[in-house]
């Protein structure tokens, strides 16, 4: 699954990658600012009868954000077509100091109405989601926490049901960028039930921050396992409006540390962040079964093995390279990379990297240009997998990895609104698998063009 697509949108908006470090690790402002909204250039419009502004000097902040976005496949894929989605999200929060008088403490919902089709199922069947608000159509529960701040913002604690994507695991620089894996990497989103804990999923957790030094961040959480709850079938068919709340799979860990450097302004500032996770729940074995033979040998068994445990390690850097201190403008650079184990899952390896500029025109300080790539590869188990099939139909393909190069605009047309066209070329989708309906012959390198605008409200 993708990324959290409004946090992505905001950074992408506000935090350019060159200058999120400072804003994001502050003890007192633990998340990126809200995206600009369009309410000021709609005038009197833009708060219909002040209600807005009345529920702010109370504690209550909301917001409405409406994603839209056009993709084609102009060669190679499943198909060629266009296909249209579109996100309509709503957000409340409230500062319970403000409202109760409960100090530190804070109230946060959000919930999606997802509608369309998106391009991976239909066009393109790539492992990398080609855009981070794909999903099912419906209409549903995301993020539902309280969170206690102590000490000065030195230490937060957050209950409810969270998305593990809108804080682990995040470059702000990469978040510029369309494609779902460069907010949750095919390493958990291939990997780990339902697609982990991303966008669209939520689930009941509870998530410790610790910000022990100016600069550094402790972030450590345990979530339910499944936010689909389990079941057969297409996940996102179960716990389809987000309100089941399932509390009964096995738990999903994971811890990050970070260190934001060069944030007085002296100097080219950057983050770096490590982090891992673990699942304590069983995973099948990719090519044996439990008599030892291999899954697809005619005379075993064809029962997975089981393992105990799943897990992986990440790696994040986020640097700007050059800006200038009056007009914003400016260049940044990121780099992930993402390992798992070779047995027990689809991708044991990830790695992407890219560039962004901000005010790449200088008439137009407030646009983002940025080229990236992300490399999904396959397990030595997947590939040892489908080098059993060949033995027994030779024509059959063996899967290696897959390549996606990324090039995107986002142009804002004026404070709330944007525009972002968007080419992606993937090479080996679905890491050079067959083709589902022309077999043997392996899906083609695949172009694949798109048009997103957003609109915040």
């Amino acid at each position: 699954m993708a990324v959290n697509a409004t946090r992505r949108i905001a950074a992408a908006l506000v935090l350019p990658g060159f200058v999120s470090g400072a804003l994001a690790q502050a003890p007192a402002d633990p998340a990126p600012p809200p995206p600009p909204s369009i309410a000021p250039s709609l005038g009197t419009l833009g708060d219909p009868g002040g209600v807005r502004a009345t529920l702010r000097e109370k504690g209550i902040t909301y917001g409405l954000s409406y994603t839209g976005e056009v993709f084609g496949t102009v060669r190679g894929g499943l198909k060629r077509g266009t296909v249209y989605e579109g996100k309509l999200e709503l957000q409340v929060d409230i500062d319970l100091a403000t409202l109760a008088g409960l100090s530190g403490l804070a109230f946060h919902a959000n919930a999606v109405q997802l509608h369309g089709r998106g391009p991976t199922r239909r066009l393109v069947g790539n492992l990398m989601t080609t855009s981070s608000i794909e999903a099912l159509p419906a209409t549903r529960l995301v993020e539902l926490w309280l969170e206690q701040t102590l000490f000065d913002g030195m230490l937060a604690v957050r209950a409810g049901q969270l998305a593990a994507d809108s804080e682990f695991m995040v470059s702000d620089t990469a978040s510029l960028f369309i494609n779902g894996t460069f907010g949750w990497p095919t390493t958990t989103s291939a990997n780990l039930p339902g697609g982990g804990i991303s966008y669209p999923w939520a689930t009941p957790g509870v998530r410790v921050k610790l910000v022990p030094a100016p600069g550094v961040t402790v972030l450590a959480a345990v979530f339910n396992g499944d936010p689909s709850g389990g079941g057969s079938g297409e996940p996102l068919r179960h716990n389809q409006h987000g309100i089941r709340f399932p509390l009964h799979n096995a738990p999903f860990f994971i811890g990050e540390a970070s260190w934001a450097y060069n944030q007085d302004k002296q100097g080219l500032p950057g983050t770096i962040k490590a982090g891992g996770w673990y699942h304590a729940g069983r995973f099948d074995d990719r090519r044996f079964a439990i008599d030892g033979l291999a899954l697809n040998d005619p005379a075993g068994s064809g029962i997975a093995r089981r393992h105990r445990g799943n897990g992986g390690f990440y790696a994040i850097v986020d640097q700007t390279l050059w800006r200038t201190p009056d007009s914003g403008r400016g260049i940044a650079a990121f780099a992930r990379v993402s390992t798992s184990p070779g047995d027990r899952n689809e991708v044991s390896f990830y790695a992407d990297g890219g560039v962004s500029f901000k005010g790449v025109l200088a008439a137009r300080p407030d646009d983002i240009a940025g080229i990236a790539f992300g490399y999904s590869r396959l397990s030595r188990g997947a590939r040892a997998h489908d080098r059993d099939d060949r033995a027994l139909a030779p024509s059959a393909p063996i899967r290696s990895g897959e390549l996606l190069v990324e090039a995107t605009y986002l142009a804002q047309i004026v404070p709330g609104w944007s525009v972002q066209p968007d080419v992606q070329y993937i090479r080996r989708p679905g890491g050079g698998t067959a083709h589902p309906t022309h077999a043997p012959r392996r899906i083609k390198d695949a172009v694949v063009i798109g048009l997103r605008t957003t609109i915040q409200y």
